[in-house]
């Protein structure tokens, strides 16, 4: 019987434990790179790995490993990974460097001040394949372990 870490579903606790290891490792990495820990990384989106990605395939993963690969529950966890892990390296990553692009010319252009750049657009969105990939290789190994 499933005792449950924070619900009483095996699927969408492993879903959020590979959530939550990804947001750490982005934490964990910019401290050993930066040497500044910086806990709202723990909340944001964009970096390495991929937390969306993470999530949607320890999803998947635990549904296949718990319902079966011929599942209809499986199917859908698939399709919704793959949807998700396209936008991110694609549509996610797309914006954000539109974002980069207005707010390079907006400096450029307006010669603006700090505070004005402070509110400039946000520019890490999505992510590389690399990023995603990790985050699916996470996921992966997670859910497989439900």
């Amino acid at each position: 019987m499933y005792m449950g870490m924070l619900t009483k579903n095996p699927v969408i606790d492993c879903a959020l434990l590979a959530w939550c290891v990804a947001q750490t490792i982005k934490v964990l990495l910019g401290l050993f790179i930066h040497r500044q820990l910086d806990i709202s990384l723990f909340v944001t989106s964009g970096g390495m790995p991929s937390s969306h990605s993470a999530l949607v395939v320890a999803c998947a993963a635990a549904v296949g490993k718990l319902e079966g690969t011929g599942s209809a529950a499986f199917a859908l966890s698939v399709i919704l990974a793959a949807v998700v892990m396209y936008d991110a390296c694609n549509v996610r990553r797309s914006a954000g460097d539109t974002a980069r692009l207005v707010n390079k010319l907006l400096r450029h252009v307006e010669k603006l001040t700090a505070e004005e750049l402070a509110d400039d657009l946000r520019e890490v969105m999505g992510h590389t394949p690399l990023q995603v990939l990790a985050g699916s290789l996470l996921g992966l190994g997670l859910g497989l372990m439900v």
